[in-house]
């Protein structure tokens, strides 16, 4: 092959790479890519770019003068690949980046919003001791156990800031707009996760909520955390792969158990019957507890509880 054409040849793979590291986004955004080519069609390079981006014109510039006839097709092929694989790879990063939607956080709908804009108000009141934070499980202290609540914990001065249908990504929109600020609770009681195990994998639960456990340490230094494991479900649409996740999810969480500021406590077992599965007299919807359900998750959690709030 002559040298002419192997001189060729190279500059254009050269013109290729250069295009690509352009797109790329490391000397100018990805949507700069349609100005680019007209520049280096042109022959007018662009203003206020850094030193790199005008050699890389100029190169093609001078290239392009060289070869007017064919260049002038080859550029919007070789342009338009480095914009094809250049936005595979930005997808692609991108993708990698938020891949955890349980770590994103989001808020709900108006009435959630309601609901949260309360518990705002009411942390702004202050005496807070003892603070449960979670979904419906937690939500429904309010009613199905209320009187366990009433015996138990309101008079140790306790909130509950739990709301239906919450996942780990909601509970930490909640605690970064305004739910802990004004209160230091003694100890909060941490349970959320179950709502995520059709949608996330157990990693990306547990890493979710060990950025809640890291997020409540930050807004109350002094609290102690009474980390629960995920209870037992038994739903009629639940999958296998679902109680798969959660007993994952409560494998890597127990880990965060450090002896100090946050206790890992499983009182699952507590909710089974002799077959292993949730019985139906402590969770009619094999989901949540009833009034008796709602005793026994008092009852297994008292001591560690009372340890704590010392």
């Amino acid at each position: 092959m002559p040298a002419f054409w192997l001189l060729e040849i190279s500059t254009l793979i050269f013109i290729l790479f250069a295009f690509e590291y352009l797109a790329s986004g490391h000397l100018f955004p990805l949507d700069m890519l349609p100005s680019a080519v007209n520049h280096a069609l042109f022959f007018t390079p662009p203003q206020n770019q850094r030193a790199p981006n005008k050699i890389v014109f100029v190169l093609i510039k001078i290239y392009v003068r060289r070869m007017k006839r064919i260049f002038s097709l080859l550029l919007p092929v070789v342009a338009a690949f480095a914009f094809l694989t250049t936005t595979e790879s930005y997808a692609q990063n991108t993708n990698a980046v938020v891949r955890n939607a349980a770590l994103v956080p989001v808020p709900r709908e108006a009435p959630w919003v309601a609901i949260h804009e309360r518990f705002v108000a009411e942390a702004k009141k202050g005496g807070v001791d003892l603070l449960f934070l979670g979904d419906s499980i937690t939500d429904f202290w309010r009613n199905r156990g209320s009187k366990v609540w009433s015996k138990l914990y309101a008079p140790r001065h306790a909130a509950n800031f739990g709301i239906s249908g919450d996942r780990t990504q909601h509970v930490l929109w909640r605690i970064d707009h305004g739910e802990l600020n004004g209160i230091k609770p003694k100890v909060t009681v941490l349970m959320i996760g179950t709502n995520n195990s059709q949608d996330n994998s157990p990693s990306e639960i547990a890493d979710a909520i060990k950025v809640i456990i890291e997020t409540i340490h930050a807004k109350c230094p002094g609290t102690k955390i009474l980390l629960l494991g995920i209870f037992p479900r038994n739903w009629a649409t639940d999958t296998p792969a679902e109680m798969e996740t959660i007993k994952k999810v409560n494998d890597i969480i127990a880990k965060f158990d450090d002896g100090k500021t946050v206790k890992y406590l499983d009182i699952g077992p507590k909710f089974l019957g002799p077959d292993g599965n949730v019985s139906a007299d402590i969770m009619p919807d094999f989901l949540h507890p009833n009034e008796k359900g709602y005793q026994i998750w008092a009852e297994a959690m008292e001591p560690t509880l009372a340890s704590m709030m010392k």
